[in-house]
């Protein structure tokens, strides 16, 4: 079994189902996993420092990801929520999955990140928008401070008076954020790098200062640098030396790395 210093933020390199199955029951109260798209090619981001490079082509997706999403539901502390980031090639599939894994009435939200830049198809809508499934360990038992969340501005100002115009809104299950700017401070030159601003507003309405945040896909390492800056602890997983690497260069000091 894997044990977890209380006072410590942990990266394991590790492949994640493995790692998963020695981790204690209810452990944490948050799971954000971005696991890959199964978009049928390998995602690069080529820098000058390396080639960052995964595999992303599945013939049995939910074979994959089923196990890696029953021990999520295992680890999730009562109060505890899932978030599940996903695009429109397996979204409508994974939702399915998810209500047989955790139960139809454990669904909270679809999240809609709506974004621009990109490309721009010619023969279809152009693709710019992302889905997060929302699920919770325990019907209407979950965790939600709705009170830690950033408010955003309302797009029509005019129409909701001075006081409401200068307090702002509370976001809606549709996000618009920007992706990672090519000049961005964040960029690590990870492929499918997702912004800070996106795992900000997860992590605070959905867990409490000092609460252990779990990503199991954690590439560049987004969700460890926004749960350390909102004074949280992490434990982050990866199989991929490329983002290990990453995850080294960006992460506090004082993270151990197994």
């Amino acid at each position: 079994m894997i044990e977890l210093p209380a006072d410590s933020d942990v990266v394991i390199h590790g492949e994640n189902l493995a790692v998963l199955g020695e981790l204690p029951d209810a452990c944490v109260p948050l799971v954000y996993i971005d696991p890959p798209f199964n978009t049928g090619q390998p995602k690069v981001r080529r820098t000058a420092a390396a080639d960052h490079r995964y595999h992303d082509s599945f013939e049995d997706y939910l074979g994959f990801i089923r196990p890696r999403l029953e021990e999520a539901r295992r680890l999730l502390t009562p109060d505890g929520t899932l978030y599940v980031h996903l695009d429109q090639r397996e979204a409508h599939y994974v939702k399915v999955l998810l209500d047989e894994v955790f139960g139809r009435d454990c669904f909270l939200n679809e999240i809609i990140w709506a974004y621009d830049y990109g490309g721009r198809a010619r023969d279809r809508w152009p693709a710019k928008h992302d889905t997060i499934l929302v699920y919770v360990r325990s019907p209407r038992g979950h965790f939600f401070a709705q009170d830690q969340i950033e408010r955003i501005p309302y797009l029509a100002p005019g129409l909701v008076g001075e006081e409401k115009a200068a307090r702002g809104k509370l976001p809606t299950d549709v996000w618009w954020h920007t992706i990672v700017p090519t000049n961005s401070r964040e960029k690590t030159g990870y492929p499918t790098q997702k912004p800070e601003g996106i795992l900000a507003r997860v992590i605070s309405a959905s867990s409490r200062p000092g609460d252990r945040v779990l990503d199991f896909f954690a590439g560049s390492g987004t969700t460890g640098a926004v749960a350390a800056r909102l004074g949280r602890r992490f434990l982050l997983v990866d199989e991929n030396p490329a983002a290990i690497e990453v995850m080294r260069a960006r992460l506090p000091a004082g993270t151990l790395f197994r």
